[in-house]
């Protein structure tokens, strides 16, 4: 591994894995955190805020959703965001614009909406009965279940809070009017700078790659993203390393050194040090997938493994669960790392940790037998 590699890669640690703070400073930090519904032990926006956040307990982000200045929404994939990125977004185009009949459909559910304050799909299912109809999966789910959801992504809807898991939808504020050109291209930098913030040091391709996630969010300007990665490639900071480009805020300068801690983590599989699976591979010379929605017979790390991060590398992985209050978990390694006893030792912190967390009373773990 080249020095600059190196020195790339624990770069994204450090920046990543910042001091433990409030939960408001943390996800100001972040810029994003990705939402996932597994929960496997925990789902995967508190199992990354548990590292980021002092004294973080499992569902915590839900129960104060509400009174933060946050919004659930689409952007490179979907989670919560602040406010006033959100905002940046919209008004937003749907990916397939309604039929005249579907207008007046979602017209009538937002006045139902208003009129309530609030409402959960299975109250608009019964007051309209719209029945069930073909998803994008090619499935069936409850039609209105499906329009909410596409009402939501227009933005005449927020999620105004999570009722065990299942979105409470309000009435959003109308959307501002199309920006100018100019306003529009600063809109973009600042969407794709959040994204950069959380992610890098980025290669060149995986960019690319959130940049074409960023359409998700903003499908109205998906002609944009050739020019949107032009004003990247020129502001950002860069370096040539395992051959190809690195890029990573200009305000924020490649460090000389290396002092990772002696703190075992395990991370959620959509952690900030995880997501980009190639850069994975570069850092750490070995594949890590998720593999939740895999045939279980086809798995090689399990449902859902939690990359081992410790001394600033990805040495393994762990699948944890819980029952009748005591967490239990398997550990494997990867390219036959050594299982010292400072490993182990990190790895009963890290589990006492993790347990806390999901407020199990009691806990273990074992080596996977192979």
């Amino acid at each position: 591994m080249s020095s600059t590699l190196d020195r790339l890669r624990h770069f994204a640690v450090r920046r990543s894995l910042f001091a433990p703070t409030t939960l408001g400073r943390a996800l100001a930090r972040l810029g994003f955190v990705q939402a996932d519904p597994i929960r496997a032990p925990a789902r995967a926006q508190d199992l990354v805020l548990r590292h980021r956040v002092a004294s973080y307990a499992a569902g915590d982000l839900e129960a104060r959703y509400p009174k933060l200045a946050l919004e659930e929404d689409f952007f490179v994939n979907y989670g919560y965001l602040p406010r006033a990125t959100q905002a940046l977004m919209h008004p937003r185009q749907l990916r397939r614009p309604f039929t005249a009949a579907q207008a007046r459909q979602a017209a009538a559910v937002l006045d139902f909406v208003r009129q309530r304050g609030e409402a959960h799909s299975r109250e608009v299912e019964a007051h309209f009965k719209l029945g069930r109809q073909q998803n994008w999966f090619g499935g069936q789910s409850n039609a209105a279940t499906q329009l909410l959801d596409q009402m939501h992504y227009q933005g005449c809807l927020r999620v105004a809070r999570r009722d065990s898991g299942t979105r409470i939808y309000a009435a959003a504020a109308t959307p501002s009017e199309a920006p100018s050109t100019a306003h529009r291209d600063a809109a973009l930098d600042s969407l794709l700078d959040v994204v950069i913030r959380k992610y890098a040091p980025l290669p060149a391709a995986s960019l690319g790659q959130l940049a074409s996630h960023l359409m998700i969010g903003v499908p109205q300007w998906r002609d944009q993203r050739a020019a949107l990665l032009r004003r990247a490639h020129a502001r950002l900071n860069r370096v040539q390393a395992d051959g190809t480009d690195w890029f990573w805020p200009a305000t924020e300068s490649l460090p000389k050194r290396a002092d990772p801690d002696d703190q075992a983590r395990l991370l959620a599989p959509f952690d900030p040090i995880v997501w980009d699976r190639a850069r994975f591979e570069r850092f750490w010379g070995w594949a890590y997938r998720f593999e939740a929605y895999i045939p279980a017979h086809k798995r090689k790390l399990g449902y859902y493994a939690l990359p081992l991060l410790w001394r600033g590398m990805v040495v393994g992985w762990g699948n944890a669960s819980v029952r009748g209050g005591h967490l239990s978990a398997e550990l494997g390694l990867a390219d036959h790392h050594p299982r010292s006893a400072d490993l182990r030792r990190a790895l009963d912190r890290e589990l006492q940790s993790m347990a806390e967390f999901l407020g199990a009373e009691s806990f273990d773990w074992a080596w996977i037998q192979r």
